[in-house]
């Protein structure tokens, strides 16, 4: 699997990561979602709703272990 990151400016810098990729499904993921809201965001107003979301949306994880990353690269 490789995974490819960009800036938001067509010719901007980016980089390639390649690796293994697992998708963790619920309801083994639901704490590692909670956990990925909380970092980005914070604590959220409803905690159950939240959870209901990720139920209702059928919400996974794609868990990446990089083999290689780069060549990084200026446009």
């Amino acid at each position: 699997m490789s995974l490819c990151v960009f800036t938001d400016r067509f010719f901007g810098e980016w980089i390639q990561v390649d690796g293994t990729a697992e998708i963790v499904h619920l309801p083994e993921a639901m704490e590692r979602l909670i956990t990925y809201y909380r970092d980005i965001s914070g604590e959220h107003p409803d905690w159950d709703d939240y959870r209901a979301a990720m139920e209702r949306e059928r919400r996974v994880l794609m868990r990446i272990t990089p083999v290689h990353a780069g060549p990084d690269r200026h446009g």
